[in-house]
């Protein structure tokens, strides 16, 4: 780890998590490492990852949006999302209740 990564973080600062991140990128360390080495669940470092890539992603566009606008978007297509499996789920007990109807009969 650089001399920046001290042992024991208490508090993860956005200076520190894109400390971690950028050494990760650069191939000086992985994600199963640094979650060894900061006690902390790959799973959690992943997610900044993403969030890195995400925000270099907006950063290097033409025009870049705004944060506002990037969670508008993220909520867009969370309630897409949503929308798809609300009626999944409904299409699955519909069929359920005519197979339930045929077993009957």
């Amino acid at each position: 780890m650089s001399v920046t990564m001290e042992d024991g973080i208490k508090r993860w600062t956005a200076k520190r998590k894109s400390a971690l991140v950028v050494e990760i990128i650069q191939g000086k360390t992985s994600v199963s490492e640094a979650s060894r080495a900061h006690d902390l669940a790959p799973s959690e470092i992943e997610g900044w990852v993403d969030d890195a890539k995400k925000g270099m992603e907006n950063a290097l566009r033409t025009n870049p949006l705004d944060v506002r606008q990037q969670y508008e978007k993220q909520l867009k297509d969370l309630q897409e999302a949503y929308g798809e499996a609300m009626l999944e789920l409904r299409a699955r007990k519909k069929l359920q209740a005519l197979m339930e109807r045929e077993d009957g009969n």
